[in-house]
């Protein structure tokens, strides 16, 4: 089945969710911030054997309204939620996702259990930060790129060739002057913001099946890690050797492996 790109509306809102298509029960992957449903399409495609996948741009980023007025963690998971009952029906899925797209998933899973069968976390957390500086510093990274980049090896030249540099590179628009991100920094500082309100009771009142994956080289300490699990026993954990935050861009099979075992 090709990919079909589907456009959903929600108040001022359009969601754009990749049908990936796929034979099986439905999985929903969510990328983190400033990503977009692209840089999950190798996940997709192997996944598509024995599920159907959906992909979602979350607002404000990739295809989905650049500028959307509500930032609200809540407004993220109305949207999650919305596509799970559009798409799938309202039947329960298995839902993915990374970074801030975990914490999204965590947060669509706590309130809205009857829709989430599974809950896959990769580098996701719900201890926030004590202060908005990480959210300050987040905003002026975005700030500093060049953009528009005049050609795809000047974004090369100032991104890097991370896997994630090379994700972002793939993602740019194309407009006049040049090529530009598929988001705004002050919308990724606002996001993140809301991303970094801890939510222990959220967490520890989940009720569906939870495996937490994290990077050996990823964003959270041992001590972070344990909370997490500390806090909510039933949590399953597993740590990938030499991965990083982006475990599904820089170790790509190890990620795939522990995802189909998650899954099935």
């Amino acid at each position: 089945m090709t990919p079909v790109t589907k456009i959903l509306r929600r108040d001022d809102v359009e969601l754009c969710v990749t049908d990936y298509g796929g034979d099986g029960p439905d999985v929903v992957l969510l990328h983190g911030l400033a990503g977009s449903a692209r840089e999950f399409l190798p996940t997709a495609e192997a996944l598509t054997g024995s599920f159907r996948v959906l992909l979602l741009d979350q607002r404000g980023h990739g295809r989905s309204t650049c500028r959307p007025s509500d930032l609200s963690r809540q407004a993220f998971v109305d949207d999650v939620a919305h596509v799970i009952e559009t798409l799938s029906l309202g039947r329960s899925v298995a839902l993915v996702g990374q970074s801030m797209g975990a914490h999204t998933a965590l947060l669509t899973a706590s309130t809205r259990p009857e829709l989430v069968e599974r809950l896959v976390m990769l580098e996701g957390h719900a201890a926030g930060h004590a202060t908005g500086e990480e959210s300050r510093k987040i905003g002026e990274y975005f700030h500093s790129w060049p953009s528009p980049f005049p050609t795809t090896e000047d974004a090369r030249t100032f991104l890097g060739e991370s896997p994630l540099a090379k994700a972002w590179i793939e993602d740019l628009e194309v407009v006049s002057g040049g090529l530009r991100p598929r988001f705004d920094p002050d919308i990724m500082e606002q996001a993140i913001a809301a991303v970094h309100v801890p939510r222990w009771e959220e967490w520890e009142r989940l009720d569906v099946p939870t495996l937490a994956i994290f990077g050996e080289d990823g964003m959270f300490t041992e001590e972070q890690i344990s909370e997490l699990v500390r806090r909510r026993p039933s949590t399953q954990q597993v740590v990938i050797p030499r991965a990083s935050h982006d475990a599904h861009l820089d170790s790509h099979e190890a990620w795939i492996a522990v995802l189909r075992e998650s899954l099935s």
